[in-house]
């Protein structure tokens, strides 16, 4: 935990800039990456199909 000085906490810039992503970030990848290819499919399926 970072110090604390007149009630707000006192970080170096590497501190602040160190993040930690948690499952939200693999879950909004894995969920905008499968409405990409339903999107896609969709297209190639109105568009390409012969």
């Amino acid at each position: 935990m970072a110090p604390r000085r007149h009630d707000q906490m006192v970080e170096t810039p590497t501190e602040a800039r160190q993040a930690e992503p948690g499952p939200s970030v693999l879950s909004l990848l894995a969920v905008s990456t499968g409405l990409a290819v339903l999107i896609l499919g969709v297209v190639w399926f109105a568009f390409f199909r012969t």
